[in-house]
């Protein structure tokens, strides 16, 4: 099982969680990070760092965000790996709170 990255990410990236990954899993694409499903370890450790609590367990995911198992294993195949934090989008306090943004996401 892999940790997900889900849809509260879009529009914000927060990268407060790459910091903390030990095996540099994330992979970063315009406005939304991906976990690479086999480079991760289910360590645990970027659940609790993200402010938007876009991180789930694969086994712990929302109904409602299961299409992001694949979003997740599809994009880490394209985008580059990010191993450092960044300032997060400069939009990111204005979609915090938005429900429904897959819309948004940008490949």
């Amino acid at each position: 099982m892999a940790f997900i990255v889900t849809e509260s990410c879009i529009k914000c990236k927060h990268t407060d969680c790459v910091e903390v990954c030990p095996v540099d899993c994330f992979y970063e694409g315009p406005n939304f990070l991906v976990i690479h499903p086999d480079e991760c370890i289910d360590c645990a450790l970027c659940e609790p760092e993200c402010p938007v609590d876009a991180i789930f367990s694969e086994d712990e995911l929302p109904d409602d965000q299961i299409e992001f198992i694949e979003i997740n294993a599809e994009l880490s195949e394209v985008w580059p790996n990010i191993t450092e934090q960044k300032t997060p989008l400069p939009e990111c306090e204005e979609f915090e709170e938005v429900k429904e943004k897959k819309h948004l996401l940008e490949r």
